[in-house]
């Protein structure tokens, strides 16, 4: 086997002028944008590493795939210094998934333009290190939390605005009875609620969590551990002291304004458990309410 000498290609490039690379270096970030958005990732996952890319190219002054280890430490290690671990954390991620990008897709393109070989500036020695470490979380026991609801309940009666206060009882109570996440039940619409499916009926929560920047994911919620009682209640007692028309296209689970007496009307019950024997009127079945 014979041997032969091994040359740096850092030393053959053609020389291009700065308006090529200007009109290069713009093209390459729409290039950026539709890759990530044909990997599935959300618009606002893309636009969040758009944005942080662009922050870190205004201070460097120079095209990203001329950044060096030591360029990369001065900006982590000085202009970042103080910043919030998640905002360095995640502007680290967006530059070093920029640059295998550029190493996959634009490399030979950029050595024969430039004479730089793309590598990212980010290794294991530079790389921002979370400042969160994991904690033994242990959640409370069942009869903690029957203390919590029946406490919550009993000042029911007694609150000084019922509607809005009844309205968080409600929220907390499917939190902890179906597994649902804050932002997910308050984005339930009157039509969301399916009391035609299954045994107890169903919650469409359209606006489930993603994985991996995904967006949104829809999934069907089972009313179970009481919460079809909960939900019940919810709408035939408390629902029609807020302010909303029951009658619109997409009314709120959980409206923000309402017209709220210091305590609830005569006969109506303060809590799900309350109501739980009353006969559930024929209107609700499909998700209406009583205005």
């Amino acid at each position: 086997m014979a041997l032969a000498v091994v040359r740096d290609l850092r030393e053959h490039w053609a020389p291009t002028s700065a308006e090529e690379l200007e009109r290069f270096e713009t093209d390459v970030l729409p290039g950026f944008v539709l890759a990530r958005a044909s990997a599935g990732l959300a618009d606002g996952t893309i636009r969040g590493d758009v944005g942080h890319l662009e922050q870190i190219r205004t201070w460097f002054g120079r095209p990203l795939w001329d950044m060096e280890p030591a360029d990369a430490d001065a900006y982590f290690g000085k202009v970042l210094r103080n910043s919030p671990s998640g905002t360095r954390l995640a502007r680290s991620q967006a530059l070093s998934t920029y640059f295998l990008f550029l190493e996959l897709w634009h490399k030979v393109e950029i050595h024969r333009m430039t004479g730089q070989v793309v590598e990212c500036p980010i290794d294991e020695m530079n790389r921002p290190r979370g400042g969160k470490d994991a904690q033994l979380r242990i959640p409370p026991t069942e009869p903690e939390v029957g203390a919590l609801f029946t406490g919550w309940g009993g000042e029911l009666a007694t609150c000084r605005k019922f509607a809005p206060t009844a309205r968080n009882y409600t929220a907390a109570q499917l939190l902890s009875q179906v597994g649902l996440r804050v932002s997910e039940a308050c984005k339930l619409d009157l039509d969301d609620i399916k009391w035609d499916l299954g045994r107890f009926g169903k919650l469409h929560v359209r606006h489930g969590k993603g994985a991996r920047g995904s967006g949104p994911r829809e999934r069907m919620v089972p009313l179970i551990n009481g919460a079809d009682r909960t939900v019940r209640w919810f709408i035939e007692d408390v629902w029609g002291q807020f302010d909303d028309d029951h009658t619109a296209p997409a009314s709120r689970c959980s409206p923000p304004s309402a017209r709220t007496p210091t305590a609830p009307r005569a006969g109506w019950a303060t809590t799900p458990c309350a109501a739980g024997s009353r006969r559930r009127p024929k209107r609700f079945c499909r998700g209406g309410a009583r205005g």
